[in-house]
């Protein structure tokens, strides 16, 4: 009989990451979801932690090892949402809390010293090079570290047959924004005619760049970052402002 995959997900119960979720559901494995809130997945073994607090989040981890078995797959999706200090909250949800679970975990998956289907997934974010001015200055420092993080523990942890990757989405149409663009075609409307490949990205496409690393298929890869935005990335500021100014489709 084939063992069955268990995959943690940190962060899974709402965007991207309940995507992520059902992605690694539909696959077959056994799931266990880390969150602000409970997971509403049918078959998740779901655990309602507050990242910032260690002792929660070790015993979290625990049970999640205790009800589903030694890992296969550890995915990173958090970020910091409360009301308090944007800075040391950032750090302490997005830095910190992936540090000591990592570090907690590393020797808790199947075959720990053969490399092949053991694989940690760190998602970011483009505010890691570059500046959204709605975020805060704590939401890019943690997220450039992640991606220096996702490199250094691939090199610490490669010995223990982990590898470690990173997913940075581009613009997201998540289902909790539809509404809003729906309401607001013409900056839907925009991003499409700015993206190479002319649409928005969908959770989906996240869950499946996620899914690939975790697979047999990436055995050989680690220490890398997957940019899944559709090209857009790539672009150099004056063609996006030619593009704006100047449209194509205008003639």
């Amino acid at each position: 009989m084939k063992p069955k995959v268990h995959t943690l997900v940190v962060g899974g119960t709402r965007g991207i990451g309940r995507e992520v979720v059902r992605h690694f559901v539909r696959a077959g494995h056994r799931v266990s979801v880390l969150g602000r809130r409970t997971s509403s997945e049918a078959g998740v073994s779901g655990h309602v932690v507050d990242l910032a607090d260690k002792d929660a989040v070790l015993a979290a981890l625990a049970e999640a090892v205790k009800h589903n078995g030694r890992l296969t797959n550890l995915v990173f999706l958090q970020r910091f949402r409360g009301e308090g200090d944007a800075w040391q909250g950032e750090l302490e949800v997005s830095l910190t809390a992936t540090k000591i679970i990592i570090e907690e975990l590393a020797g808790k998956f199947v075959r720990p010293k053969k490399a092949a289907l053991n694989s940690i997934v760190i998602v970011g974010s483009n505010a890691s090079r570059l500046i959204a001015g709605e975020q805060s200055v704590g939401y890019h420092a943690a997220k450039a570290a992640l991606r220096q993080m996702a490199r250094y523990y691939a090199c610490s942890l490669a010995p223990l047959g982990l590898r470690v990757n990173c997913v940075t989405p581009g613009i997201v149409l998540k289902d909790e924004a539809r509404k809003f663009y729906r309401e607001n075609e013409a900056l839907h409307a925009l991003y499409r005619r700015v993206t190479p490949l002319g649409r928005m990205g969908s959770p989906r496409d996240i869950a499946d760049a996620i899914g690939f690393l975790c697979s047999p298929g990436a055995a050989f890869i680690t220490g890398q970052e997957i940019i899944v935005d559709g090209g857009l990335s790539l672009l150099w500021q004056g063609s996006l402002a030619n593009e704006l100014t100047f449209p194509k489709s205008a003639g």
